[in-house]
């Protein structure tokens, strides 16, 4: 019995120093900003407890319902970033030539600094003379669903399906690169034992491939629910919430309001409830896509 809470002991000692900065930079921050949100809190005064105040005015303001509204298209992205993500990584995990550099080509943008990245795709979209911008007028305009060239990021139609296409662009490289791992983890012989039974590429992908991704299926998958719903940065370089507040999300809207105006309860009632959000899109990533088979 000595010897086993010794050990017990130890194994404490050594998880300690991890253990307390995750008290002091993860449960503590979460814990107080939680209480944050049940008060009016300017960073001047102290804390003045408002109960469910702050919560009913988030719905009751049109601002955040967009915002939320915004923060639920974005969860677009991830069926298109998912299946082109494993398309790519089965291309890329051929031996063809030159595909060093095309998988290097597509994980550059993953390292890319967002405020570059914001940059570059604010020049593309710019409506004088931005490459994307006359493509897609010349497009339109040629197919006749439009009568007048339009602005991508100044158009309040299009401008969060523009940001959201940037959102796709810089993260593809990085799913690719874990599914690319996901599919090099394969044993080779059950494709070589499905070829000897007559299976077609398709069947091999469907019967064989997919399944044995399932884990890394699931790993993505929530990953990006959760970067889709906190779409943030590309927001903030690329529309500052524009135009006319038409791409705010739930965390812009955070930012907004903690940041910009010292409204903390506000702003921190904002991000609890995207936490209840997100807490909810995990558990039915892992109810549904979790593996059936240990």
């Amino acid at each position: 019995m000595a010897h086993a809470r010794n050990r017990t002991l130890t194994a404490y000692l050594f998880l300690a120093p991890a253990l307390a900065l995750l008290l002091v930079f993860s449960f503590w921050p979460v814990g107080f900003g939680s209480y944050i949100a049940f008060t009016k809190y300017n960073l001047i005064d102290a804390p003045v407890w408002v109960g469910l105040e702050n919560f009913r005015d988030l719905f009751s303001e049109e601002l955040f319902t967009v915002s939320l509204k915004n923060s639920a298209l974005y969860l677009l992205v991830v069926p298109v970033i998912q299946v082109l993500a494993i398309l790519l990584a089965v291309l890329v995990n051929n031996q063809l030539p030159g595909i060093k550099l095309f998988r290097v080509a597509y994980y550059v943008p993953v390292v890319t600094a967002v405020s570059v990245v914001g940059i570059i795709w604010n020049f593309m979209y710019s409506a004088d003379g931005g490459a994307l911008t006359v493509a897609l007028n010349h497009t339109l305009q040629f197919l006749h669903l439009i009568d007048q060239p339009i602005g991508i990021l100044t158009d309040d139609r299009v401008a969060l399906f523009a940001v959201m296409f940037v959102t796709i662009w810089r993260g593809l490289g990085w799913y690719m690169v874990l599914y690319l791992a996901g599919l090099q983890s394969i044993p080779a012989d059950v494709y070589e034992a499905a070829l000897l039974d007559g299976a077609n590429a398709w069947q091999r992908f469907w019967r064989i491939t997919v399944p044995l991704l399932s884990p890394t299926i699931l790993l993505c998958s929530l990953m990006s629910m959760l970067a889709a719903v906190k779409a943030f940065e590309e927001v903030q370089i690329m529309t500052d919430g524009g135009p006319s507040q038409s791409t705010y999300t739930v965390l812009f809207y955070a930012y907004k309001f903690g940041i910009q105006e010292l409204k903390f309860g506000r702003a921190l009632a904002a991000s609890l409830v995207m936490s209840v959000v997100c807490i909810a899109l995990a558990w039915l990533n892992f109810r549904y896509l979790q593996p059936k088979n240990k």
